[in-house]
C-alpha cells in the first residue's frame, strides 16, 4: 500500500512540475515573440528635426562615419577607411541627383560594393536621404 502511496504521490508530483514548467515555457514564448529592439531600430519621427550631418554621423541612422571619412569629422569619433573619404563632392557629382541615387542605392552603379542600399532597403526615408545628400555635397 505504502508503495502504491509513493507512486501515486510521484506521479501526481511530476504531472504538477510537468504543468509548471509548461507554462513557463508558454511565458517565455511570449516574450520571444516581442524582440527587443535592435540598436539601429528608431521611431521614424526622431529624424525628423535632424540635420543631413546629424543622420551621416548617427550610428542607427546613416552611419557614414563607419566607412568614410569627412572634412567635417573633427567632431566626429573613428571615421573609416573602408570606402573613398567624403571630399570635393561637387566635382565627383556634378548632378546632385547621380549622388542621391549614389546614396538611395550603390549597387546600381557597382553590384560588388559594400554600401548599403539606404533607400532601397528603407534604412532611410526619402527626406533623410535628401538631408544626407545636401550635407554630403556640401562637402
Amino acid at each position: 500500500m505504502r508503495k502504491q502511496a509513493r507512486l501515486l504521490f510521484a506521479a501526481v508530483m511530476g504531472a504538477s512540475l510537468s504543468c509548471a514548467a509548461l507554462a513557463a515555457d508558454e511565458a517565455k514564448k511570449e516574450e520571444i515573440k516581442a524582440p527587443a529592439p535592435l540598436f539601429f531600430d528608431k521611431p521614424k519621427e526622431e529624424s525628423t528635426g535632424m540635420t543631413g550631418k546629424q543622420i551621416a554621423y548617427d550610428r542607427r541612422l546613416g552611419n557614414c562615419l563607419a566607412c568614410h571619412a569627412m572634412p567635417s569629422q573633427a567632431d566626429a569619433e573613428m571615421p573609416g577607411t573602408i570606402a573613398p573619404p567624403l571630399i570635393s563632392m561637387q566635382l565627383r557629382y556634378p548632378d546632385k541627383a547621380k549622388l542621391r541615387a549614389q546614396i538611395w542605392d550603390a549597387m546600381v552603379a557597382n553590384p560588388k560594393t559594400s554600401m548599403p542600399p539606404f533607400g532601397k532597403h528603407k534604412v532611410l526615408t526619402e527626406e533623410e536621404i535628401d538631408k544626407v545628400t545636401e550635407f554630403v555635397y556640401s562637402l
